[in-house]
């Protein structure tokens, strides 16, 4: 019963537990792949917002594939990236695009407008 009060508070236990193991995969890639992936996961952190967990984790599992196989091949990072990192990573999270924190916003925003033109509209009649 407890499991279940603390999921609805922070999110799927579970979800955490493979979101710790995708970590501790980074942090088992050797470098320069290890500092190029944690770079571009931070870069995921302050900047996708992905809220839904399932979605987090199914990108970052793919993302930790692709850097294994690139160990595995010896693809050079750059092969990987490109000649910019910013356009890669912006393009993957688009790839796994789901709702994000900057749509709650959007959505709190509408609502605002939308009440306070709903007010204007009925002081005038008034």
């Amino acid at each position: 019963m407890a499991a279940k009060w603390i999921e609805t508070l922070v999110g799927s236990l579970e979800q955490k537990k493979q979101y710790r193991h995708l970590i501790a995969r980074i942090e088992a890639l050797p470098e320069p792949y290890r500092g190029a992936a944690k770079a571009l996961h931070r870069y995921f952190m302050h900047h996708g917002g992905v809220l839904d967990g399932d979605t987090l984790t199914t990108m970052l599992g793919d993302f930790v594939d692709l850097w294994e196989r690139a160990v595995v091949d010896e693809t050079p990072v750059r092969a990987i990236v490109g000649d910019d990192p910013v356009e890669f990573a912006e393009t993957l999270l688009q790839a796994y695009a789901s709702r994000q924190w900057i749509d709650i916003e959007r959505e709190r925003l509408r609502t605002a407008i939308d009440a306070a033109d709903d007010n204007n509209g009925e002081e005038k009649s008034a």
